[in-house]
């Protein structure tokens, strides 16, 4: 890490260092929340969770050869330097902050309701067609993860690409004032965590919240044709710069054609000239995913045929619309979250597949007291896509299976649609469900640990 010292760091987290002068001009080579990732050098970050306490493990992190510790309260007389402050998670955001600033590398934030991960990678893909670019991974998108993608910066990297997911008013306030982005991508306003925002005017006040921590001069890129962000004509002064479908944006696409699950083929039309591309992960959404990455690929200066070739360069994430193929099945694993938007969009490139589909659907989290209604919206949705075969699970599940009998019965459709009540029960009979050939999607919120079923249907 670049030159971050014990004194800077119990400057920036606003703590008070105990221990030597000598140990006080010292760097740290890491940080880390993680009792069991220890590295020689680092400094140890004790989070008070729900389930546990990191000061226990202080004593084991530094027999382990850990530099330094923060610590919430006096640990006496030890033979060890500690910086305590008054809050640790608050602590380690005002140290990312301060590192990030130090290291003064362009940043890419990116939100939004749906497609967040699935753009990031996008982003990325092109850009590191020019640059050394570090990424945020998994989930750590929230108000820890977040610090820690950051002190994961090296003074190589030349870009940072990093994701921002809230749930809540004033989370994106928190995670944007550490970010401060010098790019800002909005992916779209959906339907999430009505629970707390309360509507789509409340999602989208949430995600706008980024604004208000923009470096000066920033370039802002939003979904045009998302009827809210459209609705966004300035930010500190200058008109963000939108993409979509459009053609009378500066960034669209047209020729859109689908490729089945070898993915979709768009034409790109920028100021600076047209491209045509296949995205090899399908869905209609990767057009929207591949505006996003020719956007900031331009904002950065990058050559059409830079771009292209990062788009076509891009790979599917364990989770996330990743396609498994056996000698049984073709299994489209999704199944690390889901909410009513990327549900529809899930099933809408579940259509063009071969052989017989089958949609093995879960809860939907955080949807607020629409919740049945909009499990029952999905459901309408897979009653008319044309599948073969629904399987829900769960509660809320029921009603996207009712809905969906319902409607296909509507449309003279043929769907078969049954039900369980547990993954347990689901995973006792999944062999009497599924047929070799079958192209089955598996998607669910994460709390459904639909991971089982994939496991399952590779054994």
């Amino acid at each position: 890490m670049k030159n971050l010292t014990l004194g800077h760091i119990a400057a920036a987290c606003h703590g008070t260092y105990y221990g030597s002068e000598e140990k006080k001009s010292q760097c740290i080579e890491a940080v880390t929340t993680d009792s069991r990732k220890v590295e020689r050098g680092c400094l140890f970050v004790p989070i008070v969770g729900a389930r546990a306490d990191g000061h226990k493990f202080i004593d084991q992190v530094m027999k382990q050869g850990a530099l330094a510790t923060l610590s919430e309260r006096p640990l006496g007389e030890v033979d060890f330097p500690y910086i305590q402050v008054e809050s640790s998670l608050q602590a380690v955001k005002d140290l990312a902050a301060y590192y990030l600033e130090q290291l003064q590398i362009p940043v890419v934030g990116i939100t939004g309701s749906v497609g967040k991960t699935s753009t990031k990678e996008m982003i990325a893909a092109v850009l590191e067609q020019k640059f050394q670019v570090l990424k945020t991974l998994g989930n750590f998108n929230n108000e820890l993860g977040l610090p820690l993608t950051v002190f994961r910066l090296r003074e190589e990297d030349e870009i940072a690409v990093l994701e921002m997911g809230i749930s809540d008013f004033g989370e994106m306030h928190r995670l944007a004032s550490i970010a401060q982005p010098n790019t800002c991508v909005i992916t779209n306003i959906g339907t999430c965590h009505l629970e707390n925002l309360g509507d789509r005017d409340g999602v989208l006040k949430a995600k706008t919240e980024v604004f208000d921590h923009l470096k000066p001069d920033a370039t802002v890129i939003l979904n045009g044709d998302d009827d809210k962000l459209v609705t966004v004509k300035e930010v500190q002064g200058r008109r963000p710069i939108y993409f979509g479908l459009n053609e009378g944006f500066p960034i669209y696409a047209d020729e859109i054609e689908s490729k089945g699950l070898k993915g979709i083929a768009c034409r790109i039309h920028t100021p600076k000239g047209t491209f045509s591309v296949v995205v090899p992960i399908p869905g209609h959404h990767m057009v929207y995913n591949a505006l996003a990455g020719t956007a900031v690929g331009l904002a950065y200066g990058m050559e059409l045929s830079e771009i292209q070739k990062g788009i076509e360069s891009l790979q599917s994430l364990s989770g996330r619309f990743h396609i498994i193929e056996n000698e049984k099945y073709t299994i489209v694993d999704d199944c690390y979250n889901a909410n009513p938007m990327s549900m529809k969009a899930s099933l809408g490139i579940l259509k063009d597949a071969m052989g017989r589909k089958v949609a093995i659907l879960g809860d939907m989290g955080e949807l607020g007291e629409n919740e049945k209604e909009l499990h029952r919206e999905v459901g309408t949705f897979a009653g008319n896509c044309g599948i073969d075969l629904l399987i829900c699970v769960g509660t809320l599940a029921k009603e996207i299976a009712e809905a969906a009998k319902e409607s296909s019965i509507q449309a003279e459709k043929q769907l078969e649609a049954v039900s369980f009540d547990t993954l347990e029960e689901l995973l006792m009979h999944l062999g009497e469900q599924v047929k070799q050939g079958d192209t089955i999607l598996v998607k669910a919120s994460h709390f459904m640990n639909f991971g089982k079923i994939v496991e399952a249907l590779q054994k």
